[in-house]
């Protein structure tokens, strides 16, 4: 696995085209990132312009993986939630370039907000994964656990419904309560 530089993303028109083309490209292949295909350059770049405006505000995280000075993966980390949960935190976003699948960024992405959690206090990560060619396998090999699978959850970007996995993980301390 080549080393990726892994860090936090800023409102910046360079990295909004590189994550509006992330996601675009996401979206076309099949990944359920709650779009639908084809997703226009307008819609991703508002999602983005909205998600980078919530990071400068401390609500996320938005991370960025790097080959060089290419952005080849992105995952978020979701901190702002309700009152009566200060205590954990939200994977949300993964994404990777096709061409950098299975090389170890979506892993290099997901530890890094992880250490980000733990560093802010949280003790708990919870996510969601579609069922059709959602990444299950990468979330259980780094300890996630399976609540259970809602099925009918959402449309898959090319039509059709699909299930989503639901997956938490206890971080920082008291992990292996």
């Amino acid at each position: 696995m080549p080393p990726f530089a892994i860090k936090p993303l800023e409102d910046a028109p360079e990295i909004r085209s590189a994550l509006c083309a992330l996601l675009i490209e996401t979206v076309a292949s099949g990944g359920s990132v709650s779009f639908m295909h084809p997703l226009s350059r307008g819609d991703a770049d508002a999602f983005w312009q909205d998600s980078l405006g919530a990071a400068a505000r401390g609500e996320r995280i938005v991370l960025g993986a790097f080959d060089g000075s290419e952005l080849i993966g992105t995952v978020t980390l979701l901190l702002k939630l309700p009152p009566n949960q200060p205590h954990r935190a939200e994977i949300a976003k993964m994404m990777t370039r096709v061409a950098h699948r299975h090389r170890g960024a979506a892993t290099a992405l997901l530890r890094a907000a992880e250490q980000l959690a733990i560093d802010r206090g949280r003790t708990l990560l919870v996510l969601d994964t579609a069922v059709d060619d959602g990444a299950a396998p990468l979330y259980e090999k780094q300890g996630f656990q399976l609540s259970g699978i809602i099925p009918d959850y959402a449309l898959k970007p090319h039509g059709g419904l699909t299930g989503t996995m639901i997956y938490w993980k206890r971080i920082g301390v008291g992990a292996a309560a």
